[in-house]
């Protein structure tokens, strides 16, 4: 009985560093899915019975409505790979690989026919008080997060920030955080909430993210009119 104490507490360190170790583990890849470091399975419309919406416009009149034509812009961008970097450019759009998230916005919207670095400065000109700005300047305005969402309240519509309300939120739509702007994607993550095509940081691990679920800072929702 004595040597069956003696083992049995000599097996009682190791036990305990297996459940640690175990405890440990699970809290890594626990982050490590909440970071998309681990991919998160993806899944379309359909799945949920949401039907994919169609917009009435076809602003650059290619046969694709808006909706479909931002997506499909967004994602050929992002194809490119562009690196992360904030700079000044005097032609307005990044031409040299890099961008910032502001840019995965314009260049899916250019791609349909929106040339935000125009509307943008018409939109400031034509209501400076709304925007906190000093100078205008029409190569970097269009370029910052805060002036995209009040051109956005002034010109787009404005939709649910209510992430169970899942057939609300469609591929082409705009998302808004503080200090943060991307768009949203077609698939979605398991309780179908949609996925995000941005461009974060430049340690970001791929442009298309379950993120939605797990940020704090989401202001604004918004359609292309």
């Amino acid at each position: 009985m004595r040597y069956q104490g003696r083992a049995q507490r000599s097996r009682l360190p190791l036990v305990i560093a297996v459940a640690i170790l175990l405890i440990v583990a699970g809290a890594a890849v626990f982050a490590l899915y909440r970071l998309n470091v681990i991919p998160h399975r993806m899944y379309d419309s359909a799945h949920f019975g949401i039907d994919t919406y169609v917009s009435p416009v076809d602003a650059d009149g290619d046969g694709i409505n808006d909706q479909a034509d931002i997506l499909q812009s967004v994602r050929a961008y992002l194809a490119t790979e562009p690196k992360y970097r904030s700079a000044y450019y005097g032609g307005g759009y990044p031409d040299d690989g890099y961008g910032v998230c502001t840019d995965v916005v314009a260049f899916g919207l250019l791609g349909a026919g929106y040339d935000l670095r125009e509307l943008v400065t018409a939109d400031i000109v034509a209501h400076r008080e709304d925007y906190d700005i000093e100078a205008i300047d029409k190569n970097i305005d269009f370029r910052r997060v805060n002036n995209l969402r009040v051109y956005f309240e002034h010109t787009a519509i404005p939709l649910t920030t209510d992430l169970s309300q899942i057939d609300q939120w469609q591929g082409g739509d705009i998302v808004v955080f503080e200090k943060h702007i991307g768009v949203v994607s077609d698939m979605r993550n398991s309780h179908g909430v949609p996925f995000v095509l941005h461009h974060g940081s430049p340690n970001q691990i791929g442009y298309e993210q379950d993120i939605l679920e797990s940020r704090d800072d989401l202001v604004a929702h918004f359609r292309i009119s």
